[in-house]
């Protein structure tokens, strides 16, 4: 299981979210809607989740088989509009591979944990916990 807790900064719109109790990332909202725009917005973290989990795959794959990759780059496009949302991907791999190898990489980028998460669904709980409830309010 994977946590995160934000907690915005005295009480704007920049957040410090601690992930797993070992890292703390900052998002923060465009002055367009009234925040600083110090980090990312939290929408637009979800390219940056899928284009580093994707090359993350990529890089450790190769690793393992002693390929030499030197840079792959993984460009995400997100609209967060559309219905359905769309995700377009570009991995940018380097010269010098066989065709077989770029297969075994365009398979194993297709088992990135975010992007099979993304493709299986959610289901959602909240609990709002006040300091006066006499218990926490829970919705589903």
């Amino acid at each position: 299981m994977f946590t995160a807790t934000a907690r915005s900064v005295d009480g704007t719109l920049t957040h410090e979210v601690d992930v797993n109790g070992r890292h703390v990332i900052t998002t923060d909202e465009p002055t367009s809607i009234g925040g600083a725009d110090t980090g990312p917005a939290p929408h637009e973290l979800l390219a940056a989740m899928l284009a580093s989990c994707v090359s993350s795959m990529i890089v450790l794959y190769a690793q393992r088989r002693d390929w030499e990759l030197g840079d792959v780059a993984v460009h995400v496009s997100y609209d967060n509009e559309s219905t359905p949302r769309q995700v377009a991907m570009t991995i940018q791999l380097p010269d010098g591979l066989t065709e077989d190898q770029v297969a075994r990489l365009e398979r194993v980028a297709e088992t990135c944990p975010v992007k099979r998460a993304l493709e299986a669904g959610f289901s959602f709980e909240h609990t709002i916990v006040t300091p006066t409830a006499e218990g926490a309010l829970s919705r589903a």
